[in-house]
């Protein structure tokens, strides 16, 4: 019995150890989303009034995101609170949802008009890097 929980006390112990060192060895891959802010803000050469319009769509939009995203939150309360009060896919959880995916979808919506603004204070070489970023982010999980 003592060797055996040796032995699984030395598995786990080497099991961290290879995730530890996987973490050390094997950075992260980036957020798509942090690739395409990365572009934005240090690889397209953006003048000063494009920074400037920049600046300005992304404030406008993280004030819009911070309260979908809220209200995202809101959902999920409310759909926990339906759970639990019918314990199983009843009416007030099936509302619950759809109300959730109004609220994502309004999300993705806000999220696309802001690229499209962004695209549009860009240069057409600009816009071409752009462009092909945002198809990367879009299908980086299917790759």
């Amino acid at each position: 019995m003592r060797q055996i929980l040796l032995t699984a006390l030395i598995a786990f112990v080497a099991a961290i150890a290879g995730v530890l060192i996987g973490r050390a060895l094997i950075p992260p891959r980036p957020a798509p989303s942090a690739e395409l802010h990365t572009l934005l803000h240090h690889h397209l050469d953006l003048d000063a009034a494009q920074q400037a319009k920049l600046d300005e769509l992304e404030a406008g939009f993280a004030t819009r995101r911070a309260a979908l995203e809220a209200e995202l939150r809101a959902d999920n309360e409310k759909l926990a609170a339906a759970i639990e009060a019918e314990h199983g896919n009843g009416p007030q959880v099936t509302a619950s949802v759809d109300r959730s995916h109004r609220a994502m979808g309004e999300l993705q919506k806000a999220t696309l008009s802001h690229i499209f603004a962004m695209r549009q204070i860009l240069r057409p070489d600009q816009a071409a890097r752009f462009d092909a970023a945002v198809t990367h982010a879009l299908t980086a999980d299917a790759r």
